[in-house]
């Protein structure tokens, strides 16, 4: 059990060390022998758990696949709250970006041309997952009347997935501010005029930030 348990704290500080060269550095730059070093673990350590650099990328992308899974988690709750879930879950997953290096990982491996061996594609599973969201707006008379749900899609998960790769340089991409002023631009276009007075661009549990004027139609 001793063994087990000390094989699975090694697996996880090489994630975490590949996670932030991979994030940092890109694939194809990042050396092995530096992740296993900031890992404070031997080469052949790293060799017994993974036994190539794509292994190393196969098992960032799937603790960061984890990760999404569990932010988009809290999308699937009551009722009549698609649009307000969607809100409260790009905000989440900004924040998230701001600070996890494997998720951020994640998502850059997805992007890198270097690494031609991903069976995951997080920005394919984020897409997904916005649009069962919309079509679940859809069916709550959530969206705007002469809105089609995949204009809506389209425009969600190209601003979101730009938000990931502009602030991978710049982390206001990914702020708070950012967040809120995108989606008081764009809910008024997207949500019913019966939905639109309920929804928070903020977010329904940001405690702590500013809250932004209310949305009005």
């Amino acid at each position: 059990m001793v063994k087990q348990e000390r094989a699975l704290r090694t697996r996880e500080a090489l994630i975490k060390s590949a996670a932030a060269a991979f994030d940092g550095e890109g694939f194809s730059v990042s050396s092995l022998t530096v992740i296993s070093r900031r890992a404070g673990v031997s080469n052949g350590a790293l060799h017994f758990h993974f036994d190539s650099k794509a292994a190393l990328a196969g098992a960032v992308e799937e603790a960061a696949a984890q990760r999404l899974g569990l932010i988009t988690l809290r999308g699937e709750g009551e009722p009549g709250t698609a649009l307000q879930s969607l809100v409260d879950v790009t905000h989440d997953l900004a924040r998230m970006l701001r600070d996890d290096e494997v998720l951020r990982a994640g998502f850059a491996l997805c992007g890198d041309n270097a690494y031609a061996t991903s069976e995951r594609n997080l920005r394919l599973q984020w897409r997904k997952w916005v649009e069962r969201t919309l079509e679940r707006a859809e069916g709550e008379g959530g969206l705007a009347e002469a809105l089609a749900p995949h204009d809506a899609v389209v425009a969600v998960v190209a601003a979101t997935v730009g938000f990931e790769v502009l602030g991978s340089q710049d982390s206001t991409w990914l702020s708070y501010r950012t967040l809120t002023q995108f989606w008081q631009l764009l809910l008024p276009r997207l949500a019913s005029p019966s939905t639109l007075g309920r929804l928070r661009a903020e977010g329904r549990d940001d405690v702590g930030a500013p809250r932004a004027a209310g949305l009005s139609s």
